[in-house]
């Protein structure tokens, strides 16, 4: 049962203020702390029936101001049309569960709290609901697309830890797995790449990428050979670059692009 977790919602103020940018606080039981969301609603917003949606994790040791600060999230909405939703992913929660921490439940927390007050609250166009992040939100927004791909018309990732050994040791993981020895299977239960064969049967496409020069560039390789034995409808984008700003502001021109053409054939 979803319980009274909103405890703000207002446009922000300052800078942003021309943004139409509205700021949301949820203080919810599965998290250690309130949750930040900001939202930008497209210059049409007003005068449009539904509209598609897109959900933007930020990476490790970021927070929900990460995206706007990589791209302009306003104009991105403006251009494509798209409301884009911003959540905090408190730093290092990687979106997932914690099997030992039982206030770190961010899964509990996306699709139980935040994903049906969002579809409250704004024209969102339910077949047109997307997910896509970088670094740890693109391990995020594919992990839970595996979860509920149902929800999602499709996902992405960019410079994604979609093998959560590739962290071990960093980035926050070993506490909220209970820090087991590597070789433990906690480690491939939440990973992205030990459960891609459930999308076997989901036939949406979906798009990631990963810069040449990043830590993470041979685990995303591994993913798009497993996504070709699986024969997934996944599109996989190798490119020069790191993990860094400038590839991510590049990287989230061709998965909106992408998702605008997959757009045109839902019509």
């Amino acid at each position: 049962m979803m319980k009274k977790f909103l405890l703000l919602f207002a446009m922000a103020i300052g800078a942003f203020a021309a943004n139409a940018q509205d700021q949301l606080i949820y203080q919810s039981k599965n998290l250690p702390k309130p949750d930040t969301v900001w939202v930008f609603k497209p210059k049409n917003y007003n005068n449009a029936e539904k509209l598609p949606l897109i959900y933007l994790l930020h990476g490790y040791s970021g927070n929900y101001k990460q995206w706007h600060g990589i791209m302009d999230a306003q104009q991105y909405a403006d251009d494509y049309g798209f409301i884009i939703v911003c959540p905090d992913g408190l730093f290092n929660s990687w979106y997932l569960n914690s099997p030992a921490k039982a206030n770190w439940q961010y899964e509990s927390f996306f699709f139980n709290e935040l994903f049906p007050d969002i579809k409250k609250k704004y024209k969102a166009d339910e077949q047109k609901i997307f997910i896509s992040g970088l670094s740890m939100g693109g391990h995020g927004a594919l992990y839970l697309f595996i979860q509920r791909p149902s929800l999602f018309a499709s996902a992405g990732s960019t410079s994604g830890g979609i093998k959560l050994t590739d962290a071990f040791g960093k980035y926050g993981l070993g506490d909220l797995l209970g820090n087991p020895p590597k070789e433990d299977p906690l480690w491939k239960q939440f990973s992205v790449i030990d459960n891609i064969e459930k999308l076997k049967e989901v036939n949406k496409p979906f798009i990631f990428d990963c810069g040449s020069g990043d830590f993470f560039y041979q685990s995303n390789n591994e993913l798009k050979q497993k996504c070709d034995q699986l024969k997934l409808k996944a599109t996989y984008i190798s490119q020069p670059g790191a993990h860094n700003r400038n590839y991510w502001a590049k990287s989230i021109k061709q998965q909106f692009e992408f998702f605008k053409n997959y757009l045109a054939e839902l019509k």
